[in-house]
């Protein structure tokens, strides 16, 4: 269970034209094909979830599920550190974002391959050590990648700098499934410094994975 946690984790950090960087919403809809013989597709949808949603404002986001393990991520930009709430637990356990257990041997970039939601998307292919990572993406959902320097956990900032935008499809493979999260809505919203902060009063932990 703890190898799969890991893979949760890391999975989850690893989701209209704006001039300026995106504040808003991206709601996605998540798919599982199991590579563990002992879970199906539909047990690592239940667990996962198949709905998440993003928001981002400025260097902080919160992205939350519909998963009966996972509930919420919110990564504090400030601190550096992404908070991570289970269902099984009321304590919200850290990690440190300068610390990433993955490497990359390769980065491939491919440019307007699909189209999503009417944003004709180039593709990034990172080889990892844990598998394969495919990110779809459009420019003109910019992010301030300097604000993501130091967020080096689930290989976030090297998706950033290559692609200075957030994905609207994600193709993730690992030795526990493969997961496709495909964006179905693009908000651009004003988002409150509140609903990026921790829950007040919630236990805190660091990660033991």
């Amino acid at each position: 269970m703890n190898r799969i946690l890991v893979f949760v984790l890391i999975t989850f950090s690893t989701l209209t034209v704006f001039g300026q960087n995106f504040e808003g919403k991206i709601t996605y809809s998540n798919t599982y094909e199991s590579q563990n013989p002992q879970m199906t597709d539909q047990q690592w949808q239940t667990m996962m979830g198949g709905t998440q949603e993003y928001f981002i404002k400025n260097g902080d986001y919160r992205s939350v599920t519909n998963g009966t393990v996972m509930q919420w991520q919110i990564y504090v930009n400030s601190e550096n550190r992404l908070y991570s709430k289970m269902a099984n637990s009321e304590t919200a356990i850290w990690n440190d974002g300068l610390i990433n257990v993955d490497t990359i041997s390769n980065v491939k970039l491919n440019k307007n391959v699909i189209k999503i939601l009417g944003y004709d998307c180039d593709e990034l292919i990172l080889t990892c050590k844990s598998g394969i990572q495919k990110y779809y993406f459009n420019t003109s959902l910019k992010v301030n990648v300097s604000l993501f320097e130091n967020h080096k956990f689930g290989n976030w900032y090297a998706f950033l700098k290559e692609s200075n935008s957030l994905p609207l499809k994600m193709i993730v493979n690992n030795a526990q499934f493969t997961m496709e999260s495909i964006a179905t809505e693009v908000t651009e919203m004003k988002i409150n410094d509140s609903d990026l902060q921790l829950p007040e009063g919630i236990k805190t932990t660091k990660s033991p994975y």
